[in-house]
């Protein structure tokens, strides 16, 4: 099976989910056509070059590199724009110290990290 545009695309996703909705497994003519609609699937995904949807960072010191490099920016660039000597900012990213109140609110306004996730993981 090829999928080759987004109708059949569609059209397989639904078929997909119709199989996983009725319990395919036992039964082997269901599972087969399971297996060559995901082979299918994948191929098809392959071919638009759908990029994989990252995963939130875990912590607020990868956070902030994530922010640092979305934005291009070398660390004492960040530091400076954070205005934190490129120092602290160093042992905050390596969980050596923790991020102050003045620091939050800056992580918040200047880099766009929400306040929910900051306290969250600070």
């Amino acid at each position: 099976m090829t999928l080759s545009n987004p109708s059949e695309y569609k059209t397989a996703l639904r078929r997909l989910d119709a199989l996983v909705a009725a319990g395919f497994e036992g039964n082997a003519a269901l599972e087969a056509e399971f297996r060559e609609l995901v082979v299918a699937i994948d191929a098809y995904e392959d071919q638009l070059g759908l990029m994989p949807i990252p995963t939130l960072p875990e912590s607020l010191a990868d956070m902030i590199e994530l922010k640092r490099q979305q934005m291009r920016l070398k660390q004492k660039e960040l530091a400076q724009l954070l205005e934190v000597p490129a120092g602290r900012l160093s042992q905050i990213l390596s969980g050596k110290r923790r991020v102050t109140l003045d620091l939050a609110k800056k992580l918040y306004e200047r880099l766009g990290i929400s306040p929910e996730f900051i306290l969250k993981k600070a």
